[in-house]
């Protein structure tokens, strides 16, 4: 598997395939842009007295959210760290 430093090995007649830009592959902002939404949608929906299977989507959305985004930055803290068990590919995107 080629590192982050060394370009992808590509087919005979084919160019190397670039690198996303940062602010494209770069998870945080898509999850707590939508871990936020969640969160406004089961205001709203609890201002207005639904407690139905909708509040419920959204609070479960909200909870998700934050688990995903707690997910992220272990991955990140490992991958920074060297552990073996890490994703890779993530040490361009530490902030």
């Amino acid at each position: 598997m080629a590192q982050d430093s060394e370009p992808t090995p590509s087919a005979a007649g084919h160019r190397p395939v670039p690198h996303l830009p940062r602010r494209l592959a770069d998870p945080t902002p898509v999850v707590l842009t939508g871990t936020v939404l969640w969160l406004v949608g089961a205001v709203v929906l609890a201002l207005r007295s639904h407690t139905d299977i909708e509040f419920w989507t959204c609070v479960a959305g909200v909870a998700l959210g934050i688990i995903g985004y707690g997910v992220f930055r272990w991955q990140r803290s490992a991958a920074r760290r060297g552990s073996r068990g890490a994703w890779q590919g993530l040490s361009g995107l530490d902030g």
